[in-house]
């Protein structure tokens, strides 16, 4: 008698068929393999996917994807598994499909400022191979270190330079790769402009929901003569907030332009002894680059602004070790929260400029509703918030607090005149917050575009996108928050 489950048997089916396409090596099926899978960075969601496939070649891409295809398998594409929001947690009725081997920068060109990579390949690692020619690729979120281009044009991420050097799409000129159909597709162009419509916007942040993409052709800039960054520090988070403005309207585009409250800039400091002030509310760090003469002008011109904004204390870096050692806090703020709590949930969403010290109180009094901690980092030159809710992930009844106060921030951004994502995706953690930000035709809109790619929904299905029901019962729960209450929409 036949004991094995539905499930074991759907299993035995898929992995019969991608063992015809992969080697033995590059297909993972066992419970203890697939196991280090089952989530990206936002732990507190997992699931564990049918089968892993680590294919090493572009003909093998294709191939998955077409007896994937052929199955009526789902596909999800990951990279580092450095993502936030779960874009790359695993379907428990597909396959993850990995790209993981696609880590070869295939050519660095000097003279077009270009660089050619496998999706596979990290974002730091670029810059590394195009340093020997004066050149670096501008993006530069704070887990560089790690995550892939691939995973870096499926969320579209920016980090601490994005506002002078644009986010992912400002910095990539094509793609290439393949659709749910294994068949091949490319979106861009290395010219100045691509012919027909310009599809490119639409791929670079879609989440893995359009095509697979295994090659990425990137913008290379200078490297700069030289960067130095302000610290200044705020006795109160509104004076830091409107000091965030002025710089902005005084006409000062800086490198970066990056916020840290008092409870973050403390977990850093015990960190990383980058040399912050601990007793300021906030500070802030403003950097400039360029030649010797532009910095120093414009450094002179930041400085003022601040000053005149309340600043309390204004530090330069004095040589490039000490703007290094600025900028390592930032960089670290999220393995340095994880040293003060077992577990954080870090949200990202974006507000205007103008209103940073409005979501922060706003913040401060959601800690006292939901009875928990949150330390905030923000890309304050652009508005995109980083707020991390510190929780314990053992504890349901913390992760159940953690996820209102998570919502209550996504959703407060949005009635600020913000959004609910602003570099880490929508994914599966803010699914809820994205009926609150869109209407129902809207949203039909965003479903018919996937349909457009992938009419059977088969790559990364369930992310991004919330339906209708979703929605409806979204409304019933969120009455009491006063909230919107979806009032109109029908019950299924």
């Amino acid at each position: 008698m036949n004991t094995s489950s539905p499930i074991d048997a759907r299993r035995a089916e898929v992995v019969r068929a991608l063992s015809r396409v992969l080697p033995a090596h590059a297909l993972l099926a066992r419970s203890e393999d697939t196991i280090p899978y089952e989530c990206d960075g936002l732990t507190a969601y997992r699931n564990r996917a049918l089968a892993v496939a680590l294919p090493e070649t572009e003909q093998q891409v294709a191939a998955v994807l077409q007896a994937c295809h052929a199955l009526g398998v789902p596909v999800v594409a990951r990279g580092a598994g450095t993502g936030l929001s779960g874009g790359a947690m695993p379907h428990s009725e597909g396959v993850t499909l990995s790209l993981a081997k696609f880590n070869r920068i295939v050519r660095i060109d000097p003279l077009s400022c270009t660089a050619l990579v496998q999706a596979g390949v990290r974002n730091l690692a670029i810059s590394e191979a195009a340093a020997p020619h004066g050149l670096y690729y501008a993006p530069d979120p704070s887990s560089q270190i790690a995550c892939t281009i691939g995973g870096n044009i499926a969320e579209n991420s920016g980090g601490v330079h994005c506002l002078k050097y644009g986010l992912t799409l400002h910095n990539v000129l094509q793609v290439r790769g393949f659709t749910v159909e294994g068949e091949p597709v490319s979106f861009g162009s290395q010219a100045l402009d691509s012919p027909g419509l310009d599809l490119l916007p639409l791929v670079v942040g879609s989440e893995g929901m359009l095509a697979v993409v295994t090659e990425v052709m990137v913008k290379l800039v200078p490297k700069p003569q030289l960067a130095r960054c302000i610290m200044a520090s705020f006795a109160d988070i509104e004076a830091a907030g409107e000091a965030v403005a002025a710089v902005i309207a005084a006409g000062i585009i800086p490198a970066g332009l990056e916020l840290m409250d008092k409870r973050m800039t403390a977990a850093v400091e015990d960190f990383v002894h980058a040399g912050y002030d601990l007793d300021a509310a906030a500070i802030l760090l403003c950097e400039s680059d360029g030649t010797p003469e532009e910095v120093g002008e414009e450094i002179e011109r930041m400085s003022a602004v601040l000053r005149a904004a309340g600043a309390t204390r204004i530090e330069v870096s004095r040589d490039e070790a000490q703007r290094q050692k600025f900028w390592s806090g930032r960089k670290n703020a999220f393995p340095a929260s994880g040293r003060i709590s077992p577990d954080y949930m870090c949200m990202d969403s974006t507000i205007p400029r103008k209103r940073l010290a409005e979501i922060l109180r706003a913040i401060e009094a959601m800690e006292q509703q939901y009875g928990l901690r949150c330390a905030n980092v923000f890309h304050a030159g652009d508005g995109n918030l980083h707020p991390l809710i510190l929780f314990d992930a053992n504890d349901p009844d913390q992760l159940h607090r953690c996820e209102l106060f998570g919502a209550d921030i996504l959703e407060t951004s949005v009635r600020l005149g913000g959004t609910v994502t602003g570099e880490h995706g929508v994914g599966v953690e803010k699914l809820n917050s994205m009926c609150v930000q869109f209407s129902p035709e809207e949203r039909e809109q965003m479903f018919a575009l996937k349909r457009a790619f992938d009419p059977n929904e088969g790559l990364n299905p369930g992310k991004v996108i919330p339906t209708l029901q979703r929605c409806a019962e979204y409304g019933k729960l969120t009455v009491l928050r006063g909230l919107l209450p979806f009032p109109d929409l029908p019950r299924f």
